[in-house]
């Protein structure tokens, strides 16, 4: 072997990036595999903004579930990722696919988000076959502001644009003051909405027998949207006769989604899968 210095560094090189190589093939590889299974859906475009969502198809064993996600922000901007993109491989892993909403802020006019969260479930069930979805087992999840946005559809849509099911993670329920998020209320229905519209899109008044099963997730020490919204939407569900389970974990505070640090993550993870199970 040739034993000259430029030589061994050369070597040393080589040896130190071939796992580097290999890897960015790997991922490479992956995400080729995976941009057959992805679907871009425009749902709505204006001059000022536009609303979409991205499908992700599981690569095998389908069970013909789909959730439909929403993700946080105040009616601000959207968690794209932690609350939505990054939650794909875990539903993906179990058959599920997945369709993560960009639905478009309000702006004062709650119908706007409203109508992009259900043009996206119509969307799907009316391309179920293509999307080997079932139509009857479509679900909707949302966090935080985008829990409330999943509450409204689930209490609100009409009959083709409910969910079967839905997923509250942290969510905000109510729009009284006091309770509700502050930023979410403002954003969704202006700094001075009528008592009428704050009734109308306090979730936890707008329970009935339609209302979807749900799981709800958060953390007792939220500081952002107080536990108490979970809970009145959960004793509501109850008084309907509503399957519905809540986990209220010790600490945690708000807008944890998937990420590793929340400390109860993989207990959470571990309880939705069961849930998901169950029916």
């Amino acid at each position: 072997m040739n034993s000259s210095p430029s030589f061994a560094i050369l070597y040393s090189a080589m040896k130190f990036l071939k796992p580097i190589i290999a890897a960015l093939f790997a991922a490479a590889a992956t995400l080729s595999a995976s941009a057959t299974k992805t679907l871009e859906v425009p749902l709505t475009v204006t001059p000022s903004d536009s609303a979409g969502m991205t499908i992700y198809l599981p690569d095998s064993n389908p069970s013909g579930r789909m959730i439909v996600m929403l993700p946080g922000g105040g009616y601000a901007h959207l968690a794209m990722y932690h609350e939505g993109i990054d939650w794909v491989p875990f539903f993906n892993d179990r058959g599920i696919a997945v369709a993560v909403v960009k639905y478009r802020m309000p702006h004062g006019n709650p119908s706007v988000p409203q109508t992009d969260a259900m043009d996206a479930i119509r969307y799907i069930r009316s391309h179920a076959s293509s999307l080997g979805v079932n139509p009857e087992d479509v679900g909707l999840m949302g966090f935080s502001a985008g829990g409330h946005l999943c509450s409204t559809v689930a209490t609100h849509a009409p009959a083709d644009a409910r969910p079967d099911f839905h997923i509250l993670m942290y969510p905000v329920i109510s729009m009284e003051k006091g309770l509700s998020h502050g930023g979410s209320r403002d954003n969704l229905l202006g700094p001075n909405p009528r008592q009428s519209l704050v009734a109308e899109y306090t979730n936890s008044l707008q329970v009935d027998t339609l209302t979807p099963r749900a799981f709800i997730a958060l953390s007792h020490d939220d500081r952002t949207v107080p536990a108490k919204n979970s809970v009145d939407y959960y004793l509501a569900l109850l008084s309907y006769g509503i399957p519905a389970t809540m986990h209220i974990y010790p600490t945690g505070g708000h807008g944890w989604g998937i990420r590793e640090r929340f400390q109860y993550h993989d207990r959470m993870l571990d309880e939705l899968d069961s849930w998901l199970k169950s029916f």
